[in-house]
């Protein structure tokens, strides 16, 4: 059995046919899902899909990219939805230095905000960061007291070893699956399989197999093999391996 650890399920591309991707996803051994979410706007209709099926597990959180759609007061909101809601971490959060527009100073500040709930309420986070692993890092060391993973994580070794040292795990996805991907790959290879956790980010980041169409959970088997592959193991102790971490950082029901 696989867990996703991050897909957004929610997501409107999924509408018409949820019921079917889930079955899908279910076919191919993806059994649970963690859900995160990226705006204060779309938490009811969050809490509302994982609600349908007991193999969807919340996140709430606000999302670097959606730094518009952000306010202060959002920060209280999470508190309580976290008191109410019960989710199994914090997120999607981050920062993103990538996408142009994105006032780094106020990323910051939601990031920060969102690291000192996770602490107080001992929840994991979910980390987005794109071209800011080095000050993802130094938000995670100043606030302390934090587990979570960065997901599809994109730096270097010296990068990872730091997360883990901290208690971080790092999320691979459909980015490792491309042959001209040199560097996540020799992560995948050699790094422990305690610090990994498999995720497809559906609908986007699809693998090599469906380059530009719409990713799905059930493509989780997918980097599964491929990371087994890089490794010269079987699939089923990738699965094994990640699927036990997922349960520990999440604290989810052991299946």
């Amino acid at each position: 059995m696989l867990v996703d650890s991050h897909s957004h399920f929610d997501a409107a591309e999924f509408d018409g046919d949820r019921t079917a991707v889930l079955a899908r996803a279910r076919s191919a051994g993806v059994t649970r899902q963690i859900v995160p979410a990226v705006a204060a706007s779309t938490w009811p209709g969050l809490r509302d899909v994982c609600l349908q099926d007991s193999g969807l597990f919340p996140a709430y959180g606000l999302h670097p990219m959606y730094l518009a759609e952000h306010r202060p007061e959002h920060l209280d909101a999470l508190r309580q939805w976290i008191q109410r809601e019960h989710p199994v971490a914090i997120g999607e959060c981050g920062l993103d230095f990538f996408v142009d527009g994105l006032d780094a100073d106020a990323q910051q500040q939601f990031f920060d905000g969102q690291l000192r709930v996770a602490r107080e309420f001992g929840l994991p986070v979910i980390v987005h960061a794109r071209r800011a692993v080095d000050a993802v890092i130094a938000a995670i060391r100043r606030v302390r007291g934090l587990t979570g993973v960065v997901h599809s994580f994109s730096g270097s070794p010296e990068q990872a070893r730091q997360l883990w040292g901290m208690g971080f795990l790092i999320g691979l996805g459909g980015p490792v699956t491309y042959e001209r991907a040199n560097r996540l790959r020799a992560l995948a290879r050699t790094m422990p399989l305690d610090y990994l956790l498999l995720e497809t980010d559906a609908p986007d980041q699809p693998d090599a197999g469906i380059r530009g169409q719409r990713n799905e959970p059930e493509r989780l088997s997918v980097v599964r093999d491929v990371i087994a592959s890089l490794r010269d193991i079987a699939p089923e102790d990738v699965a094994a391996a990640t699927t036990r971490n997922a349960e520990r950082l999440f604290k989810l029901p052991v299946a």
